[in-house]
């Protein structure tokens, strides 16, 4: 991935987005490995470094790409393998695997049933997640790219719309309409006490002190609650991009105020 530069307009934004979304081929082969702490404790690095090995060793390293994701989902059965275009979804791969997988799916096209989820009850296998009946019915909104794009990999965030909200809250909302829209929501912490968001930033933003803060609670009291760590490992961005949502427009944060303000100026329009 080469260095991005620095982005000084809406459309420089927007012309980055195409340009990513161009330069990707949705026929070409991915195999993504799912690269979480579930996954690791089960061995998932050794089978990303299996994949490197035989993908070279068959010449297949510039043709197919390779890449961690986060958790998918369905911990104990990791670690977990997506072949795209096809969304293939293989469960409990071990490295010894790796060549099998490489020659008669990769390159042969092959569905091999024995890496496929069995439903315990009915014995049906299913070739994508989507298809396991326990996913059948859930709708995933904070979790919904978990698994799909590589949380290190600024790019594949924007080929799938990340950042269009911020844009969306910069130059076509003011602060007062972000607030109301997120009381209209109804998002709260994910926490216990489920706190009302806007009501922690409209508080932020009437108090009188010159200097604010926003602080990522990444604490779990819980035990066994992953959801903060797994947002922050699987899409680290949305949790950027909600940050800086609520800086620079619901607490007018004065310095992105003021690019804000600058560009109303020169574009003379009011915010819809």
């Amino acid at each position: 991935m080469e260095k991005i530069k620095r982005l000084s307009s809406r459309k420089d934004l927007e012309k980055l987005r195409q340009e990513i979304k161009n330069n990707r081929d949705p026929r070409q082969r991915i195999v993504s490995v799912s690269v979480s702490t579930c996954c690791v404790a089960l061995g998932a690095l050794k089978v990303v470094e299996a994949f490197k090995t035989e993908l070279e060793k068959q010449g297949l390293k510039d043709k197919v790409r390779l890449k961690d994701t986060g958790c998918s989902g369905f911990c104990e059965q990791g670690p977990a393998v997506t072949i795209y275009p096809e969304e293939i979804f293989y469960f409990k791969v071990k490295p010894e695997d790796v060549p099998e997988i490489v020659t008669k799916t990769i390159k042969g096209k092959q569905i091999l049933e024995k890496f496929l989820y069995r439903d315990p009850a009915t014995g049906k296998r299913s070739r994508k997640l989507q298809d396991i009946p326990s996913y059948k019915h859930q709708l995933r909104l904070l979790t919904e790219n978990s698994g799909k794009i590589d949380p290190r990999n600024i790019e594949d965030y924007i080929a799938v719309d990340g950042y269009s909200a911020l844009e969306k809250t910069l130059f076509e909302m003011s602060p007062d309409q972000v607030v109301k829209e997120v009381k209209k929501a109804n998002l709260r912490g994910r926490g216990g006490g489920g706190f009302p968001t806007w009501i922690k930033w409209e508080t932020t933003r009437n108090a009188e002190d010159e200097i604010k803060y926003v602080i990522v609670n990444c604490d779990e009291g819980d035990p066994g609650a992953i959801m903060d760590r797994s947002l922050m490992e699987d899409n680290p961005h949305s949790v950027l991009e909600g940050l800086i949502i609520g800086a620079c427009r619901s607490l007018r944060l004065r310095r992105v105020q003021r690019s804000y303000d600058s560009y109303r100026r020169k574009n003379r329009r009011t915010p819809a």
